[in-house]
């Protein structure tokens, strides 16, 4: 017994020093009481393995409260304050808009076509299994895990389809602009369909640690972010034109805007049962910024259109289950993001693989003269 006692004190001891670290940054009542429960804890455990002298206990007195039940009690309250905290499972089934079949019963184009994937992780489809990533599930449906969506793939409309991917975890629009600067030019029977996620990792690095910089503006100002953001800007129309020159027998661009994981609050620091990220009080203004700016970017460019991301993950963040949220869906409560909170889960990815689907089906079809 003592030796479980002993055992639980030593998992006890991490998590006090992370909850007063936590506690200093960002008084929120839920993190001080926490705390002071597993301080209460690691001192109640202590007095059970302790080694009284004479190596006997000391006669217990009939008000006395034991250590063991103190520790407990202790576990529980802090189980409470961890389920509490911990965002709820992904869900199941369809997640996001239907696609309809119909448009995919005939080829969109007969002759070669790339579908090439540019930007970070969400174009990897990081925190998914192979083959459930946006990408690939755009390519060739998983029926057995998706049957509402069979059919519905890209495959099926272009049968000539090549898949070069150039997207790379942990990248910014930086790192992007650079891989387009050495990509090849294609042949000019080649038709490119191309989809982008970019920009997503300049408002999320550097995590807040340090001080916010281009390509890293966690915890930036909105008057400090305004140049940054203004080169963003101009750093899309360049890669856009990039893209065109790099299809000279046509191309597509459908440009992802930016999510929010925290559904519209904007309280990052809330996300995870730690709050591992720090508050960052202007970062609403400075995503719509960004969000703006790839919006305007679609609509100065013929080949590009803009996919809607941001709003198809509304209400599947770290307040999914919260009805006063007025992103709240009461059809499906799911949390569609990855443990590291920047990427979606499998569930995410199906949703993001749908609002892709459905602007392609509208340049594609919809605009058929």
């Amino acid at each position: 017994m003592r030796v479980l006692r002993l055992y639980l004190l030593v998992l006890m001891l991490p998590l006090l020093v992370l909850l007063t670290l936590k506690t200093f940054r960002d008084l929120r009542i839920l993190n001080i009481a926490a705390a002071a429960v597993a301080l209460g804890n690691v001192i109640a455990l202590g007095l059970t393995i302790r080694v009284p002298k004479g190596g006997k206990p000391a006669p217990r007195r009939w008000f006395s409260v034991s250590p063991s039940v103190v520790a407990m009690a202790s576990m529980a309250l802090l189980a409470g304050w961890l389920w509490f905290r911990m965002p709820p499972g992904e869900g199941s089934g369809p997640a996001g808009p239907a696609v309809s079949v119909e448009p995919f019963s005939k080829a969109w184009q007969e002759g070669p076509v790339v579908l090439l994937t540019l930007g970070d992780s969400v174009s990897v489809g990081y925190g998914a299994r192979d083959g459930h990533g946006y990408v690939d599930l755009l390519t060739k449906n998983v029926d057995e895990v998706h049957p509402d969506m069979k059919g519905r793939e890209l495959k099926a409309v272009f049968p000539a389809l090549t898949v070069v991917k150039k997207a790379v975890n942990y990248t910014i629009s930086t790192e992007h602009e650079g891989v387009l600067k050495l990509l090849p030019a294609f042949p000019t029977d080649t038709f490119g369909v191309v989809c982008m996620t970019t920009g997503g990792n300049d408002l999320i690095h550097n995590y807040g640690r340090g001080k916010p910089h281009e390509g890293a503006l966690y915890g930036a100002t909105h008057e400090q972010a305004k140049p940054w953001i203004a080169n963003y800007a101009a750093r899309l129309d360049r890669m856009m034109l990039m893209i065109k020159e790099k299809f000279p027998g046509g191309c597509a661009v459908f440009l992802a805007n930016i999510y929010d994981p925290t559904d519209d609050i904007g309280d990052i620091e809330n996300a995870g049962p730690m709050g591992w990220l720090p508050p960052w009080p202007e970062a609403r203004p400075i995503h719509g910024d960004f969000n703006k700016t790839i919006a305007a970017c679609a609509e100065k460019h013929e080949h590009v259109h803009l996919v809607d991301m941001y709003s198809v993950m509304l209400g599947h963040g770290i307040h999914c289950t919260d009805p006063f949220n007025k992103h709240f869906n009461t059809a499906d409560t799911g949390y569609w993001y990855f443990i590291n909170l920047e990427d979606p889960n499998e569930r995410g990815y199906d949703a993001i693989r749908r609002v892709f689907l459905n602007k392609m089906v509208e340049v594609f079809v919809a605009r058929e003269p």
